[in-house]
């Protein structure tokens, strides 16, 4: 989707990396944005497990041990779902691009790559969400620039692997869609 902006709006060259952080920022920000008003309207619904589990282990919220343990198997059953009905619908064009990340350096660089990346992801979002800027749209544009940037960084580890709804083994002309790999 990226790449598609990018030669629609004519960007090339030098002007690429910069241009395509932007328009990936921007897509983020948009289905973030989305996620959230659905989420609301839903009651209060959370699509990642991470902040779920992240807000709990912080003392933040009405979750308990219980509704914790329901609601991970719930995210769970959502994810390969969408993922499922995402395989069904992908265009034929754009099925080689499914797929998961792949370790790009040896076993030990990437785990910490990653365990690194997480922690930074985890600590940077709880920041944003408790101690951040009171208007929810700027808490959003915050979370979506800190999420490309940290993908970007660790897509020389591990590709976009930080988030396990990511597809792409390149960045950034497809990282926001899901994966599932048969």
């Amino acid at each position: 989707m990226t790449s598609l902006i990018a030669n629609v709006i004519g960007v090339q060259g030098s002007q690429l990396f910069w241009a395509s952080f932007g328009i990936t920022t921007a897509l983020v920000f948009f289905l973030v944005l989305v996620f959230n008003m659905i989420g609301d309207a839903l009651g209060g619904a959370s699509f990642n497990p991470t902040g779920t589990a992240s807000f709990y282990a912080a003392g933040v919220g009405a979750d308990t041990l219980f509704s914790m343990a329901l609601r991970f198997p719930a995210q769970t059953l959502g994810a390969v779902g969408g993922a499922l009905a995402i395989k069904e619908v992908i265009p034929a064009q754009y099925k080689h691009l499914i797929g998961g990340p792949s370790l790009k350096v040896d076993l030990h660089t990437g785990a910490i790559a990653e365990g690194l990346l997480t922690f930074l992801i985890t600590f940077i979002v709880l920041v944003i969400i408790l101690k951040g800027p009171r208007s929810s749209l700027l808490k959003t544009l915050l979370l979506a620039v800190v999420t490309v940037a940290l993908v970007i960084a660790g897509s020389v580890y591990t590709g976009p692997s930080m988030n396990p709804a990511n597809v792409s083994k390149r960045f950034p002309s497809s990282f926001v869609c899901v994966f599932f790999t048969e």
